[in-house]
C-alpha cells in the first residue's frame, strides 16, 4: 500500500466523523477499473451557478458564433451530475459544495455538517492536510462563502461566516486563502454561531501573512510568504464588469496563480479550489454582461492553470483538475437572434425562467489522473470519491 493510501486508511479508521455513504447503484464505478498515476496535486475549479447555456452565450461573446471553445471546454473529459440536496430537489450552494467536499448528501444551508446528529465527515481538504499535502481556497465571494468554506469548515448554518472564518485559522489552516470577506475576520457583531472578535491577530500568530491589495499580494510572495491570508474586499470583490482601471484588487486568475506559485513548493503536493462565485450572482440579477463576464473571468482562470500543468510532464502526469459548477442558477436560456449570425463582442438575446437556483444536472470537464471517472453520468457527491481515489491510486 502506497503511503498516501496507509494515511488515507489511518485516518479514515481512527475517526468516526470519517465513514464514506455507499454510492448509489445507479452511479456505481470500479475506482480500480483502469491503471492510473496517482494523482500528486488536485485542482478543483467551480464556476459557482454556469448552466450551458452561459457556457454558449460567453463563448460567441469572446469569440463569435463559429470560434474556438473556451479553455476549459478543452478538457478531456465530460461528464454530467445530478445536484439535489438532502432535503430539497433545488440545492443551494452550501448543500453542492458540501457533497463534493464531504461526500455525502446534506440538507440546504449545511456546511459539512448534519443537523440531525449524524457524524459529520472529513473534508477532501482535511484529507490532503492530514497526508501532508498544501491547501488552498481562493474565491471571489467572500472566501467565507459557501462553497470554499464547504471545504475548510464544519457549521449548521453557511451564515456563520465568521465561526467559518476562525475555523479555518484555528482548525484546517489551509495555506492559502485568497478572496473577499474582510468584515467577516473583523466582524461588528457575532455571526448566528455566536462568532465574533478580530480573527486577523490569530491568523498573524497563526502563520499567516495578511495582505489587501494586489500590490501587497506580489510583495508577500516576493519576500518569501508561506501562508497567505489575502482579504480585498469587504464583502464579495468587484465584478468583473464593474472594475476600473487601477482597481487594487487581484483578477480571479491572479489569484490563482499566486496560490499555485505558492502550494507547489510543497513536495508532497497540494489541493486547490478556485471558484468563480459570481457567475451566480450575474444570473439571480439576470445580468448577461454581469454573467459572461464573470464566466470569462473564471476561464482566464482555467488558462493559468493548463498554462501551469503544461509547463512539465511531471504535473501533466500527476495533476487531476475538475470544472465543475454547484448547481444552474436562473434557468438561463438562449433566445436569439434568430436572424442572423452572432460576432464576437457581441451578446445572445437573453432569456431567464427564475432568479434563482434551478434543479437541471449540471457539466463537468476534466483532465489528469482519475479524469475518465468524471466523463459519465454522476451523483455530485461521487466526486469526493474520484478525487480520494485519485489521491490513493497506485502507479
Amino acid at each position: 500500500m502506497k503511503p498516501r493510501a496507509r494515511w488515507l486508511s489511518l485516518l479514515a479508521a481512527a475517526s468516526m466523523s470519517f465513514p464514506l455513504a455507499p454510492a448509489s447503484p445507479a452511479f456505481s464505478f470500479d475506482p480500480h477499473q483502469e491503471n492510473r498515476l496517482e494523482a500528486k496535486n488536485v485542482i478543483f475549479m467551480v464556476p459557482d451557478g454556469m448552466g450551458l447555456a452561459d457556457v454558449t452565450a460567453a463563448r460567441i461573446y469572446k469569440n463569435g458564433i463559429d470560434g474556438p471553445p473556451l479553455h476549459f471546454e478543452t478538457l478531456e473529459h465530460i461528464g454530467y451530475q445530478r445536484t439535489y440536496s438532502g432535503n430539497s430537489t433545488i440545492t443551494d450552494s452550501a448543500s453542492a459544495a458540501s457533497a463534493w467536499a464531504c461526500g455525502e448528501k446534506f440538507n440546504n444551508g449545511e456546511i459539512c455538517f448534519h443537523g440531525d446528529g449524524r457524524p459529520n465527515p472529513a473534508s477532501i481538504l482535511e484529507l490532503a492536510k492530514g497526508m501532508g499535502m498544501a491547501a488552498g481556497l481562493v474565491a471571489t465571494s467572500t472566501i467565507t462563502h459557501a462553497t470554499p468554506a464547504a471545504f475548510g469548515a464544519h457549521v449548521a448554518n453557511r451564515s456563520c461566516e465568521t465561526e467559518i472564518a476562525r475555523q479555518y485559522i484555528e482548525t484546517t489552516r489551509p495555506d492559502v486563502l485568497l478572496g473577499g470577506g474582510l468584515s467577516k475576520f473583523q466582524p461588528v457583531k457575532a455571526d448566528p454561531c455566536g462568532s465574533s472578535g478580530d480573527l486577523i491577530p490569530r491568523a498573524m500568530k497563526a502563520g499567516y501573512t495578511i495582505v489587501h491589495t494586489k500590490a501587497e499580494l506580489d510583495a508577500a510572495i516576493s519576500d518569501g510568504a508561506r501562508k497567505l491570508l489575502g482579504l480585498f474586499a469587504m464583502e464579495g470583490m468587484t465584478p468583473v464588469h464593474l472594475r476600473t482601471p487601477g482597481i487594487a484588487e487581484p483578477r480571479l486568475s491572479e489569484m490563482t496563480a499566486t496560490a499555485l506559485g505558492l502550494l507547489e513548493k510543497r513536495r508532497n503536493g497540494f489541493f486547490l479550489m478556485v471558484e468563480g462565485s459570481q457567475v451566480d450572482w450575474g444570473n439571480h440579477a439576470k445580468n448577461e454582461q454581469y454573467q459572461v463576464g464573470e464566466t470569462l473571468a473564471f476561464d482566464e482562470a482555467v488558462k493559468t492553470v493548463l498554462d501551469w500543468i503544461n509547463s512539465s510532464p511531471e504535473r501533466r502526469d500527476h495533476t487531476l483538475l475538475i470544472v465543475s459548477p454547484e448547481h444552474e442558477t436562473g434557468g438561463f436560456a438562449v433566445n436569439g437572434p434568430a436572424d442572423r449570425l452572432l460576432r464576437s463582442g457581441e451578446y445572445v438575446t437573453a432569456g431567464w425562467t427564475t432568479g434563482d437556483h434551478t434543479g437541471t444536472d449540471v457539466l463537468l470537464w476534466s483532465q489528469g489522473p482519475g479524469s475518465s471517472e468524471v466523463g459519465r453520468a454522476l451523483d455530485n457527491t461521487d466526486l469526493y470519491r474520484i478525487m480520494r481515489n485519485a489521491l490513493e491510486s497506485e502507479d
